[in-house]
Protein backbone atom coordinates (compact mmCIF):
# COMPACT_ATOMS: atom_id res chain seq x y z
CA UNK A 1 0.00 0.00 0.00
CA UNK A 2 1.04 3.74 -0.90
CA UNK A 3 0.77 6.03 2.39
CA UNK A 4 0.76 9.48 1.66
CA UNK A 5 1.30 11.17 5.12
CA UNK A 6 0.62 14.96 5.26
CA UNK A 7 0.42 17.69 7.56
CA UNK A 8 -2.53 20.16 7.65
CA UNK A 9 -1.96 23.71 6.30
CA UNK A 10 -1.17 26.62 8.66
CA UNK A 11 -3.48 27.35 11.32
CA UNK A 12 -5.07 30.59 13.38
CA UNK A 13 -3.30 28.67 16.70
CA UNK A 14 -0.11 28.21 15.02
CA UNK A 15 0.00 31.62 14.09
CA UNK A 16 -0.27 32.52 17.64
CA UNK A 17 1.57 29.52 19.26
CA UNK A 18 -0.86 28.12 21.13
CA UNK A 19 -2.00 23.92 21.70
CA UNK A 20 -5.27 22.83 20.66
CA UNK A 21 -6.44 18.95 20.94
CA UNK A 22 -9.98 19.90 21.48
CA UNK A 23 -12.51 19.48 18.60
CA UNK A 24 -14.81 22.41 19.81
CA UNK A 25 -12.00 24.91 19.61
CA UNK A 26 -12.31 27.16 16.67
CA UNK A 27 -8.94 26.13 15.05
CA UNK A 28 -9.46 26.56 11.55
CA UNK A 29 -6.61 27.43 8.36
CA UNK A 30 -5.39 30.53 7.62
CA UNK A 31 -5.25 32.16 4.34
CA UNK A 32 -1.72 30.57 4.52
CA UNK A 33 -2.80 27.32 5.52
CA UNK A 34 -5.59 27.44 2.55
CA UNK A 35 -2.77 28.33 -0.02
CA UNK A 36 -0.16 25.47 1.52
CA UNK A 37 -3.71 23.12 1.06
CA UNK A 38 -4.18 23.86 -2.49
CA UNK A 39 -0.31 23.62 -3.39
CA UNK A 40 0.03 20.27 -1.86
CA UNK A 41 -3.49 19.25 -3.53
CA UNK A 42 -1.86 20.23 -6.85
CA UNK A 43 1.58 18.52 -5.61
CA UNK A 44 -1.05 15.00 -5.01
CA UNK A 45 -3.25 15.54 -8.05
CA UNK A 46 -1.76 12.96 -10.48
CA UNK A 47 -1.58 10.64 -7.75
CA UNK A 48 -4.68 7.86 -7.73
CA UNK A 49 -5.76 8.45 -3.99
CA UNK A 50 -8.04 5.63 -2.59
CA UNK A 51 -9.05 7.35 0.30
CA UNK A 52 -8.34 9.74 2.66
CA UNK A 53 -8.19 9.35 6.34
CA UNK A 54 -7.79 12.17 8.84
CA UNK A 55 -8.16 13.01 12.55
CA UNK A 56 -11.15 14.32 14.48
CA UNK A 57 -9.72 17.42 14.38
CA UNK A 58 -11.47 20.15 11.72
CA UNK A 59 -8.22 21.59 10.89
CA UNK A 60 -7.10 18.16 8.81
CA UNK A 61 -10.49 17.49 7.66
CA UNK A 62 -10.48 21.41 5.75
CA UNK A 63 -7.58 20.28 4.35
CA UNK A 64 -8.08 17.13 3.23
CA UNK A 65 -11.06 18.56 1.48
CA UNK A 66 -8.99 21.04 -0.41
CA UNK A 67 -7.25 17.89 -1.61
CA UNK A 68 -9.89 16.34 -2.01
CA UNK A 69 -11.08 18.43 -5.24
CA UNK A 70 -9.06 16.25 -7.45
CA UNK A 71 -9.81 12.91 -6.14
CA UNK A 72 -13.56 12.03 -5.01
CA UNK A 73 -12.50 9.78 -2.44
CA UNK A 74 -14.13 8.97 1.45
CA UNK A 75 -13.00 10.85 3.88
CA UNK A 76 -12.71 8.90 7.48
CA UNK A 77 -12.16 10.47 10.65
CA UNK A 78 -9.55 8.35 12.86
CA UNK A 79 -9.30 9.20 16.76
CA UNK A 80 -6.02 7.47 17.11
CA UNK A 81 -4.18 10.15 14.94
CA UNK A 82 -5.89 13.20 16.41
CA UNK A 83 -3.14 15.80 17.93
CA UNK A 84 -0.46 14.95 21.20
CA UNK A 85 -2.94 15.81 24.06
CA UNK A 86 -1.07 18.66 25.76
CA UNK A 87 -2.66 19.80 28.83
CA UNK A 88 -2.55 23.25 27.99
CA UNK A 89 -5.46 23.48 25.14
CA UNK A 90 -6.02 27.52 24.22
CA UNK A 91 -2.17 28.17 26.13
CA UNK A 92 0.68 29.02 24.30
CA UNK A 93 2.86 25.64 23.11
CA UNK A 94 6.19 27.61 24.64
CA UNK A 95 4.82 26.70 28.01
CA UNK A 96 3.75 23.09 27.30
CA UNK A 97 7.27 23.08 25.82
CA UNK A 98 8.83 24.42 29.70
CA UNK A 99 6.88 21.35 31.17
CA UNK A 100 8.17 18.44 29.21
CA UNK A 101 12.31 19.83 28.86
CA UNK A 102 13.51 17.44 30.91
CA UNK A 103 12.36 14.42 29.57
CA UNK A 104 10.18 15.64 26.33
CA UNK A 105 9.28 11.65 25.35
CA UNK A 106 8.07 10.36 29.25
CA UNK A 107 6.59 13.56 31.01
CA UNK A 108 2.67 13.85 30.96
CA UNK A 109 1.54 17.23 32.19
CA UNK A 110 -1.47 17.36 34.07
CA UNK A 111 -4.89 16.54 31.45
CA UNK A 112 -2.15 15.67 28.77
CA UNK A 113 -0.69 12.55 27.44
CA UNK A 114 3.40 11.78 26.84
CA UNK A 115 5.02 11.88 23.28
CA UNK A 116 5.50 7.94 24.44
CA UNK A 117 1.13 7.38 25.19
CA UNK A 118 1.20 9.33 21.53
CA UNK A 119 3.53 7.24 19.70
CA UNK A 120 1.34 4.12 21.17
CA UNK A 121 -1.99 5.42 20.16
CA UNK A 122 -0.60 6.56 16.49
CA UNK A 123 0.85 2.59 15.86
CA UNK A 124 -2.91 1.57 16.81
CA UNK A 125 -3.70 3.19 13.86
CA UNK A 126 -0.54 2.12 11.76
CA UNK A 127 -2.16 -1.17 12.73
CA UNK A 128 -5.56 -0.36 11.53
CA UNK A 129 -4.12 1.50 8.41
CA UNK A 130 -2.29 -2.04 7.47
CA UNK A 131 -5.79 -3.58 6.83
CA UNK A 132 -8.03 -0.99 4.86
CA UNK A 133 -7.54 -3.25 1.60
CA UNK A 134 -6.77 0.43 -0.46
CA UNK A 135 -3.84 0.97 -2.88
CA UNK A 136 -3.10 4.51 -2.14
CA UNK A 137 -4.11 6.31 0.85
CA UNK A 138 -3.63 9.58 2.01
CA UNK A 139 -2.93 10.80 5.92
CA UNK A 140 -4.04 14.18 7.20
CA UNK A 141 -2.55 14.34 10.60
CA UNK A 142 -0.08 16.97 13.18
CA UNK A 143 3.16 17.56 13.47
CA UNK A 144 3.38 15.12 16.53
CA UNK A 145 1.35 12.81 15.08
CA UNK A 146 3.58 12.42 11.58
CA UNK A 147 6.73 12.37 13.65
CA UNK A 148 5.64 9.11 14.67
CA UNK A 149 4.46 8.34 11.70
CA UNK A 150 8.32 9.02 10.01
CA UNK A 151 9.88 7.80 12.93
CA UNK A 152 8.43 3.99 12.45
CA UNK A 153 8.68 3.79 8.58
CA UNK A 154 12.33 5.29 8.69
CA UNK A 155 13.28 2.88 11.76
CA UNK A 156 13.87 5.43 14.05
CA UNK A 157 14.81 5.67 17.75
CA UNK A 158 12.40 7.93 19.84
CA UNK A 159 15.12 9.72 20.35
CA UNK A 160 15.35 10.07 16.87
CA UNK A 161 11.84 11.01 16.28
CA UNK A 162 12.31 14.03 18.42
CA UNK A 163 13.93 15.62 15.40
CA UNK A 164 12.42 15.01 12.36
CA UNK A 165 10.88 18.58 10.66
CA UNK A 166 7.55 18.38 9.84
CA UNK A 167 5.94 21.49 8.07
CA UNK A 168 2.64 22.97 7.09
CA UNK A 169 1.25 20.53 4.39
CA UNK A 170 4.62 18.56 4.04
CA UNK A 171 4.21 15.47 2.06
CA UNK A 172 5.74 12.01 3.15
CA UNK A 173 5.78 8.97 1.35
CA UNK A 174 6.00 5.62 2.24
CA UNK A 175 5.16 1.78 1.68
CA UNK A 176 3.58 0.13 3.94
CA UNK A 177 3.01 -3.91 3.75
CA UNK A 178 -0.59 -4.98 4.79
CA UNK A 179 -1.03 -7.66 7.23
CA UNK A 180 0.07 -10.87 6.27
Amino acid sequence: MHVYLMRHGQTNYNVLGLCNDDLAEDVHLTPAGIEQSEQAAEQLKDISIDLIVTSELPRTRQTAQIVNRHHGVKILQHPAINDLHTGFNGRPSVEHQQTIVQDRLRTRPPGGESLLEHKQRVLTFIDWLKGVGQHTVLVVAHEETLRVCVAYFRGFSDEGMLSIPVGNCQIFHFELPPNP
